[in-house]
């Protein structure tokens, strides 16, 4: 008689494991020579595909005005005043370094700003400090009292008090050179470090958007550097103390890296550039390819030591285990390709990625790993059966107190669920870094002394050509600029509306009487075209006025914002806007904005994404326990762990970025893992062994219950150690995660049995 297909694959493993092993390392070879072409990008656009809405109006924006990319030099003197000698000469020499900063366009600083003041009919236009080192008391008193009053400079390059000074270089990368991010910041902070060295009183802090775009690589080329070694480390440390066994341990440790060079080319030969987001797959792929390969190592060690041969012994843990590891390897896959259904490109990459390395951890756990196993010396002591009684006793414990188990455990879901609606949208792209990181410490203190990194800008269009020069567009443009200075989230205001009142002024022999806009929009123009003229190379108003003159951005400064903050200041001020201003036609933009959106729409398409995952998952397990009933009652504690987990994060933190919009897509396909395999042994003791519901229970926690809590041991310390990241996109879902999956350990331990026993009470009552 014809062997089934199953078991002649099973025999062909076991009989020629050399052949199996050769084919599986030149496969992983070929595929894994695509690493080559992995390319790491750290530009925060990356998080935002191209059809991205808020940045379309971005670029759109950046097409007309100068870039708003930048660099921010942050002076503190220890003296506590910025109006000294010593200071602005560091400032003024700071200033001219940084011309030199790799595709820098504009340098602004208080030393450069283009001070005004009136000669007669003429406008002197030139630096406000000349010459720092040798400028008298009176001077500095001076210069002082203009910077402190001017409303270009004030809580933008100079604090209210005078105590710290900023230097902003606008940046305009080419794009063409994944280099180019590194190389601003190497300089930056090369320039810092010499300016501090002959300036030892004054410290030098550095942020701005370069600064966040070269944290973002940093931060994932740290992780890859320190959390894949200390996920190594753990993994060998758990399967070596749990398996007692150095050549299943070592068999492990080959899967885990044939994984992750077969899943990382796999990546290179499809163009997918690494990213901030999507760097931690190596550490994910990491926990994820353990798993498989425990759920079989423990069977066969089992089996061995019953005193079974070793072929006898890995064809009956192939046989028990092909199913459920197939199974679980796809719904672990189907949970990860969820993330597609992300608005942030990065996390379908991450999804992808994993989900291939998840099925290829699948294709070696049932091939690979029983080959090695065959072909390595292996030292197994014998041992009675009842040895292994820790899971029996814990196993009469469940069937015990079967009744006190589900109310209770029951009645904790139903508690930390409560806690769900706790949980607000909060995101602040400056919380995504730790506090060691550089860069926060930078941004928290110019935040806390000087000005933030948060920003909007609107552009209002008069229309027509030179049309920024006419009274009522102007008029509307300082209203504006009035009522946004009056909100509590605004820190600066930057606005030509500004710059033409001090015209008028200077043009009016410096009175403070005509410290207003113009009246005429031929004066205005006037008035314009004289100082543009006067201006030098770099400090031109592109900033500000497009080249037609016929609209102008208004850059805003605000407080560190959360998602839900930020979007509502959007829409009180198109609220105002379309009120008060109605006949203008404006447009928002930021990065800030771009973040907020698509933070509040990440969790919105995840949640379709994470719908479809469960219904596809359900539809699979149906079929493969066959059974509706059973395979229904599965989904019980496959989606209670993620809703008490989400519940026990509202109690405990409170806030839900967006990493943790995919985590619940993400652990659904894992937490299956331990319920199918559960199902899996209880199945085949009610079906094969004619055993009633307490025995099968009892049989599926002997056979199964050591590979569940050490396959969930491996998969929380791997996602704890992720939760270990600077970076908190890496560091919350981490952490989610990991708390996900012990909570499903503890359902399927504690819920399940006595969920089945009761409702096979019910049926046979």
């Amino acid at each position: 008689m014809k062997k089934p297909l199953t078991q002649r694959y099973i025999d062909f493993i076991i009989v020629h494991p050399w052949r199996i092993l050769l084919l599986s390392l030149l496969t992983v070879i070929v595929a894994g020579s695509g690493g080559r072409f992995i390319e790491f990008t750290n530009d925060y656009r990356v998080f935002f595909s191209d059809d991205n809405p808020e940045l379309q109006a971005f670029e759109a924006m950046q097409n007309v005005y100068t870039k708003t990319d930048n660099v921010l030099f942050v002076i503190a003197p220890e003296s506590g005043d910025v109006f000294q000698t010593d200071t602005l000469a560091m400032v003024a020499a700071l200033t001219e370094q940084s011309w030199q900063i790799p595709f820098s366009t504009r340098v602004d600083s208080i030393t450069n700003f283009q001070h005004t003041v009136a000669d007669e009919d003429d406008l002197l236009v030139g630096d406000l400090v000349d010459d720092a080192a040798s400028m008298s008391a009176a001077q500095l008193q001076k210069v002082r009292r203009i910077a402190l009053n001017e409303p270009l400079l004030a809580q933008r390059l100079v604090s209210p008090a005078g105590k710290v000074t900023g230097i902003n270089v606008t940046i305009q990368l080419p794009g063409k050179s994944l280099t180019e991010v590194p190389e601003v910041a190497q300089f930056a902070r090369q320039t810092a470090a010499e300016i501090e060295a002959r300036y030892p009183d004054h410290r030098v802090y550095i942020t701005g958007l370069a600064m966040m775009n070269n944290a973002f690589g940093e931060s994932a080329q740290n992780d890859m550097a320190t959390l894949v070694p200390m996920m190594l480390v753990t993994i060998i440390v758990v399967l070596g103390l749990l398996l007692r066994s150095f050549s299943a341990t070592v068999s492990s440790v080959v899967m885990i890296f044939f994984t992750i060079i077969f899943a990382m080319g796999i990546m290179g030969w499809l163009g997918w550039k690494l990213t901030p987001a999507s760097a931690s797959a190596p550490t994910i792929m990491m926990t994820m390819a353990v798993a498989d390969s425990v759920h079989l190592l423990v069977t066969f060690l089992h089996n061995l030591r019953k005193g079974m041969t070793k072929p006898d012994a890995m064809a009956d843990s192939l046989r028990i285990n092909l199913q459920p590891i197939f199974i679980t390897s796809v719904t672990t896959a189907i949970g990860f390709l969820s993330m597609n259904f992300s608005d942030v490109p990065p996390f379908h990459d991450l999804g992808n990625v994993v989900a291939i390395g998840v099925l290829f951890a699948f294709v070696l756990a049932v091939a690979t790993l029983p080959a090695m196993m065959m072909v390595m010396p292996l030292r197994v002591t014998a041992m009675p059966e009842h040895q292994n009684g820790a899971m029996v006793v814990f196993a009469n414990f469940v069937i015990r107190y079967r009744r006190i188990l589900l109310l209770g455990m029951g009645g904790v879901a139903l508690s930390l669920m409560a806690f769900l609606p706790q949980n607000q949208l909060d995101d602040q792209f400056v919380e995504y870094f730790d506090q060691s990181v550089d860069f926060r410490q930078a941004t928290d203190f110019a935040s806390q002394n000087l000005s933030g990194i948060y920003t909007l800008q609107y552009a209002l269009e008069q229309g027509e050509s030179g049309g920024v020069s006419e009274p009522k567009f102007l008029q509307a443009v300082e209203r504006f600029s009035q009522w946004l200075r009056a909100q509590p989230e605004v820190m600066h205001v930057h606005t030509i509306s500004d710059t033409f009142k001090r015209l008028n002024k200077n043009m009016h022999g410096d009175d403070p009487d005509f410290y207003r806009l113009p009246e005429s929009r031929e004066l205005a123009a006037q008035y314009l075209l004289l100082y543009e003229l006067s201006l030098p190379y770099g400090l031109d108003l592109n900033d500000q006025i497009d080249i037609d003159k016929a609209q102008t951005r208004l850059n805003i400064t605000l407080e560190n914002l959360y998602t839900e903050e930020m979007l509502a200041l959007e829409n009180r001020v198109s609220a105002w806007l379309d009120s008060n201003l109605s006949e203008i036609a404006y447009t928002g933009a930021s990065p800030t904005l771009m973040f907020a959106h698509i933070g509040k729409r990440n969790v919105s398409s995840m949640l379709i994404g994470t719908t479809l995952a469960l219904i596809l998952i359900s539809f699979i397990l149906v079929l493969a326990l066959r059974s509706r009933r059973i395979g229904l009652i599965s989904l019980a504690p496959n989606l209670i762990p993620a809703g008490m987990a989400f519940g026990l994060w509202g109690l405990m933190v409170g806030q839900v970025g967006m990493s943790l919009s995919v985590v619940a897509g993400m652990t659904l396909g894992i937490v299956v893992d331990d319920t199918v395999h559960f199902l899996s042994k209880y199945l085949r003791a009610r079906r094969e062994k004619g055993l009633d519901e307490q025995e099968a229970v009892r049989y599926a926690f002997n056979t199964v219950g050591v590979a569940l809590w050490v396959t969930s041991l491996v998969l929380v310390m791997g996602f704890w150690v992720l939760g270990q990241s600077h970076f908190a996109l890496n560091a919350d879902m981490g952490a989610m995660a990991a708390i996900t999956i012990a909570i499903a350990l503890i359902m399927d331990f504690l819920f399940l049995p006595p969920l089945l026993m009761k409702l096979e009470e019910n049926r046979n009552a």
